[in-house]
């Protein structure tokens, strides 16, 4: 079935120049604000970046490793489109290996259309054909509320896949009153995010959200409740 997500509306990044006397120079874009992601924590609902929501902002976002936590390193952007947040999240899975292609490419092969970005196979397939590696597989979650063998899987793949520099991306179901900050109340929100690093001593998930709902860009986010945002869909891991 295709999902749609409902955001923000379009806009470009900003860009500057450098100007040199008797030379023309082509703009150049802005060079992305570093963003430490172990400032303010790592409990749930810590917002590490917040407040800033226009389609096609780029923020580096540092890695970070103590005796429980570890988050990867990544270049995060807001989805440029309402329904590119397949193709945003994936480009942020891949940024912490590659330079990543463009939202719009990886629409294209995504096969992405208006109505979203149909299964999280097609994720997994090109994560693996832009790296050039079969290490993501697709891991379905069907059970509502899931089964503890599968939230025990997920954990275990977030722990690996984190320590091994692969981000994951997750398909997810967000209805009322159960909801990452920002989302639409009032909403069901079919979406796909990335996860980029996890704390083990909170049992939280460091999420780079490209829809950016109310400003929520990079957050903290308990396990059990991405464990519950999953179901019925699935992850690239």
């Amino acid at each position: 079935m295709r999902k749609r997500l409902v955001s923000t509306a379009v806009a470009a990044a900003a860009v500057g120049s450098l100007v040199v006397p008797g030379i023309a120079q082509a703009e150049q874009p802005e060079r992305p604000r570093s963003v430490s992601v172990l400032s303010k924590g790592s409990e749930a609902g810590t917002a590490v970046v917040s407040g800033q929501n226009k389609p096609g902002t780029r923020l580096d976002i540092e890695g970070a490793r103590t005796s429980s936590a570890h988050t990867l390193p990544v270049d995060y952007q807001v989805q440029e489109t309402g329904y590119w947040c397949g193709p945003a999240a994936t480009r942020i899975a891949l940024s912490a290996r590659i330079a990543p292609p463009s939202q719009a490419d990886l629409a294209v092969q995504l096969g992405t259309t208006e109505a979203g970005t149909d299964h999280i196979s097609q994720v997994t397939g090109v994560l693996n054909a832009n790296l050039g590696t079969g290490w993501y597989e697709t891991k379905e979650m069907p059970n509502d509320p899931p089964t503890q063998e599968q939230k025990d899987l997920l954990w275990s793949d977030i722990v690996k896949d984190i320590d091994n520099n692969y981000p994951l991306v997750t398909n997810i179901v967000a209805p009322p009153g159960n909801q990452p900050p920002g989302y639409p109340p009032d909403q069901t929100i079919y979406h796909y995010f990335s996860v980029i690093g996890y704390d083990d001593a909170n049992r939280t998930v460091l999420i780079a959200d490209p829809a950016s709902f109310g400003g929520n860009q990079i957050y903290w986010l308990s396990f059990d409740q991405l464990a519950t945002l999953i179901p019925p869909k699935g992850y690239a891991a």
